[in-house]
């Protein structure tokens, strides 16, 4: 007797095929022809359709500010701003003389070429000053662990990446003298971009890629 699946000679009366192990009797199971193997079709890929821009970020208790509250924050920053410098301006034109100068213009209206200079200087200085102050103000606060200034403070605002993440230094430097750019577009649109762009950014919030998002 022949293994119905090795075809090696069995010895009689056995059970198993010593070769195989298939027991006696048992029918050979035909090796499956690759040929005629059918083949399922791939599925079709699915469409899944964009999410559409939605006026919430992707962090729980944030979402992003208009331009309203941002505006309200930028109110609240120059009254500060302008009260401290103010003071320091009038501390020195009281202790520089220059009070005293102008007292003195009707009875001199005519001053010197060395002194209009000065006074020229002394203008150029102080711009270039309040521009500086005004820089580290709002470059260190919206860098530092608040992420806002005193206005956006008081407001529930932070200053974040395009990651929801705290900006360095650098990147909010960038940010405020980006607002240079904005301010060179006509009719404040530059600032009123943050009403109606999916994010809620400004133009000088495009160009440093930081985003301004409200607790709450």
């Amino acid at each position: 007797m022949f293994c119905s699946g090795c075809g090696k000679l069995m010895p009689e009366g056995s059970t198993f095929c010593p070769q195989c192990g298939r027991p006696a009797g048992a029918a050979a199971t035909p090796a499956p022809n690759p040929a005629s193997a059918t083949i399922a079709p791939p599925a079709p890929p699915v469409y899944v359709p964009p999410a559409p821009a939605t006026a919430l970020p992707v962090v729980p208790g944030l979402a992003y500010a208009g331009f309203w509250l941002r505006l309200v924050a930028y109110i609240i920053d120059s009254l500060i701003i302008g009260f401290v410098l103010g003071v320091v301006v009038l501390i020195l034109v009281l202790t520089t003389g220059v009070l005293a100068f102008i007292r003195n213009l009707p009875n001199n209206p005519n001053p010197g070429l060395v002194f209009q200079s000065a006074m020229f200087m002394a203008f150029l200085f102080l711009a270039a000053a309040w521009i500086v102050a005004v820089w580290l103000y709002y470059a260190w606060m919206e860098s530092s662990r608040f992420q806002g200034t005193l206005g956006k403070m008081a407001l529930g605002l932070i200053v974040t990446d395009m990651q929801y993440r705290p900006v360095s230094f650098g990147r909010a430097s960038g940010r405020f003298f980006a607002r240079f750019i904005t301010n060179l577009i006509p009719l404040f649109i530059g600032y009123i971009m943050a009403g109606f762009t999916a994010q809620k950014q400004a133009l000088h919030d495009m160009i440093a890629s930081c985003l301004v998002l409200r607790k709450i």
